[in-house]
């Protein structure tokens, strides 16, 4: 819902994209919604201090650590395994938390031809 919160009301295309949001928020089974408790978002909120602090994280960087930092916390509360390209902020939170599990994937980068 983030998202929907910083789309620029007066741009063309901010309907669209919220209709999509929508779509996809819908879709998702209530058996797969799990909701954060006081002590996940308690503790996420710490350790998400302690990530920006060790990153040198700017005001902008912040909230991205919170929120991973709940959904670390989130899975391993329910026995999950986190997949991400994250590897800069996970493998700190896997040396804080060692108990979290994190599974790290590489993207590809396409080489972009040039005509000459």
């Amino acid at each position: 819902m983030h998202s929907v919160g910083v789309l620029r009301p007066d741009d063309p295309r901010t309907p669209g994209v919220i209709n999509e949001i929508r779509k996809q928020i819908q879709a998702m089974p209530a058996h797969r919604i799990n909701t954060p408790d006081s002590d996940v978002l308690g503790r996420a909120a710490l350790l998400s201090g302690v990530l920006c602090r060790l990153q040198g994280y700017a005001v902008d960087r912040k909230l991205r650590a919170l929120n991973d930092c709940v959904l670390f916390l989130q899975a391993l509360k329910l026995g999950f395994v986190v997949l991400t390209a994250n590897v800069a902020d996970y493998d700190i939170l896997l040396q804080l938390v060692p108990d979290g599990r994190a599974l790290f994937y590489r993207q590809e980068r396409q080489q972009v031809m040039r005509s000459k």
